[in-house]
Formats: structure tokens, sequence, C-alpha cells
């Protein structure tokens, strides 16, 4: 795995919910992925491809208890860690469920908590590494399912651009058997030569 890189995908399917939970802690519940949607990655027209992720693709990461951080745009100081005990993450027929009660007392917490309110920070994105997936390319654009992963991160977040598509690119690349930097030349090449860059 030491050629694989991080990925991050952004999910926007259904509001973050807030309520008061004991003890004056707010609870937050979202879902940070979902099962079966296509979603393009990259322009289709160019070197973009389809994505989806199978059902039961975090089971084994959370079968091993991966060491997961609920964070603000994937980066910062932890607001929850499922390995503390302060991030439950489940994972059913919808997707990747994550539940967690964060204290208003934290700094962090009081800086966003208003943004989430307001609907501000309203999308969620999960970070991970890909440890099992197919590719289909016999249709018009090429398909990755991602089956299973290795999982670092869930993140609220304010765009839900997919930012990892340039590494998602070169686990493409990997995945279909290149990966190193002649076949990332080839690929830049190719793209000059076809007007793309």
């Amino acid at each position: 795995m030491s050629d694989q890189t991080r990925e991050v995908r952004y999910c926007a399917v259904a509001p973050i919910e807030l309520r008061e939970a004991e003890g004056n802690l707010i609870h937050v519940t979202g879902y940070a992925a979902t099962f079966g949607e296509a979603t393009e990655i990259g322009p289709l027209d160019r070197w973009g491809w389809v994505e989806v992720i199978e059902e039961g693709a975090f089971s084994e990461a959370l079968a091993r208890g991966d060491d997961v951080s609920f964070l603000i745009n994937h980066s910062g100081l932890p607001l929850a860690r499922n390995t503390s005990g302060t991030l439950e993450l489940t994972q059913d027929q919808r997707g990747l469920r994550i539940d967690t009660a964060l204290d208003p007392s934290d700094p962090d917490v009081q800086r966003i908590l208003p943004k989430m309110k307001r609907g501000d920070l309203s999308k969620m994105s999960f970070a991970f590494l890909s440890e099992k997936e197919t590719w289909d390319e016999t249709g018009d654009h090429p398909v990755r399912t991602i089956q299973s992963v290795q999982l670092f991160d869930v993140s609220i977040v304010t765009d839900p651009a997919y930012e990892g598509t340039e590494i998602g690119l070169r686990s493409k690349a990997a995945a279909l058997g290149g990966g190193g930097d002649l076949y990332c030349r080839r690929m830049q090449m190719r793209g000059r030569l076809s007007g793309l860059n």
C-alpha cells in the first residue's frame, strides 16, 4: 500500500442533524458516505470516471477499529474520535453514518456551531485509502466500484467539490497497472496531444 494515496470524497446526501443532548452537549448525526450512488470524478469527456461505493465497503474498517477523527475540512484538531469513544461510526443500508455529541464549551465547536445551525456547514466527507476496488471500462465512461477501504477521517466541509480528483487519477493509474512516473508522463502527454491540458 505504499504507492497508494489517501483520497477524499464529499457527500451531499442529507443535511447534518443537530439537536441538544444530555448535559448540554450538541448531538450531531449525518452520513459521510452513501452506497450505490454514481458520482462523477473529474470531467468525463476527458480523463474522469464514475465512482460508486459498494454496500459494505466500510465493514472491514469498522471491524478493524480504524482510528477515525471527526474534523473540519479534513484538518485541525479532532472534534471527536472513535477510539476515544466520542464518535460512533455505523454502517447501514444507506451508508456510513456518524453520531457524536459535541461539547459546546470547546472553542472549535463554538466556532462552527452557528455555521452548522445556519446550514453554511452542511456537507459531509471522508478520507480513505481504497483497499479493494474494481474498474469497468466497457461503457462510455470508466466505472470505479470501491469495495473496501481504510478509513482516516470523517469531516464536516464547506465545499462539496471533489478536490481529491488528482489523487484519484493517480489511484486509477495504479489500479490499471500504471502508477509509475513513466505512466504518469504518458497520460500527461496524451492529454496535451488531445488538447486537454
